[in-house]
């Protein structure tokens, strides 16, 4: 068996015709075609039943696809790790983030480390908390910024980087803007702008107001900080946002303000998974992260 059957068997049953696979190939349909006949003589199976002009896989055909696919997944990754022992500077690094990390501290960080390894490539995807989890544990991911760091769970690994603290983020207007701290209690009659339902900045806003007594009242969502930033900025309400979020600039028509009691903060750190070993790139990346917030952190 080759590798070059499986990328044929693959391609064909992706497109369930054996024609436009071998144009997608590069190569004849004759060629791929006795590269499929040859798989199935050596397994002793039909992989392919003739629908029409198209190929369907079989139900052993079915099978037999989700291992060729993993067993391609495993050899491409220790490909990659080998190009990077070879030569760490020209590894490629997938890093998970959240939308309340994108404005800052992301760019800010990969920035100054592009400036140290310049070669390196970076894959970047934007989720939710609980997808950048989950893509960690599934080796999806490499790597994930994420604030706050989940509990301990023996599938991942959590470095935290730094704490920050959450100030309410008020129309310029506001009875309050000139204030130099808000009581959290304060807030209790206010119209909410919020993360919706299911995120973990919501979570936070709507326990740390359940502790002291009274549930915000929320009439607008929005699903990336600078829709709930414009929400606030145009009067519909107030907000509560982490510190980070704040270091570019402080929206128009809008004031930041500490909130003094209780201190609502979170943590941010990095995730690596615990089943799997490190590539050599994501190793002097996960390094530079610690070690930049670390020598960050001295200067605070």
């Amino acid at each position: 068996m080759e590798l070059r059957q499986l990328r044929y068997f693959i391609e064909v049953a992706e497109r369930e015709h054996i024609s436009e696979a071998a144009i997608n190939l590069h190569v004849a349909q004759s060629a791929v075609s006795r590269q499929i006949a040859n798989l199935e003589v050596e397994l002793g199976v039909e992989l392919f039943e003739r629908v029409g002009r198209n190929v369907k896989l079989t139900p052993i055909g079915k099978i037999f696809m989700q291992h060729s696919i993993s067993a391609l997944q495993a050899i491409d990754h220790a490909k990659k790790q080998i190009d990077e022992y070879l030569n760490p500077e020209k590894g490629v690094i997938k890093i998970g983030f959240p939308t309340s990390l994108a404005g800052h501290l992301l760019p800010t960080v990969i920035s100054a480390f592009k400036k140290e390894h310049p070669n390196v490539a970076f894959h970047l995807r934007q989720g939710s908390y609980n997808y950048l989890i989950d893509a960690v544990k599934n080796r999806e991911l490499n790597l994930a910024f994420l604030g706050p760091l989940p509990p301990k769970d023996e599938l991942i690994n959590g470095t935290i980087l730094f704490t920050e603290y959450f100030s309410v983020l008020l129309p310029s207007n506001h009875p309050f803007a000139n204030r130099k701290s808000i009581p959290l209690i304060d807030l209790r009659n206010e119209n909410f702008v919020l993360f919706p339902e299911g995120y973990v900045l919501n979570k936070i806003v709507v326990e740390a107001c359940n502790s002291v007594g009274f549930a915000p009242k929320v009439t607008s969502e929005g699903e990336d900080m600078d829709a709930i930033k414009g929400l606030v900025a145009a009067g519909i309400g107030v907000s509560l946002l982490p510190e980070s979020t704040f270091y570019d600039s402080t929206p128009r028509f809008t004031v930041k303000i500490p909130i003094d009691s209780p201190a609502i903060r979170r943590t941010v750190g990095i995730l690596s998974p615990t089943s799997r070993e490190l590539s050599p790139s994501e190793k002097v990346f996960h390094q530079f992260v610690i070690r930049f917030f670390s020598l960050l952190g001295q200067y605070q």
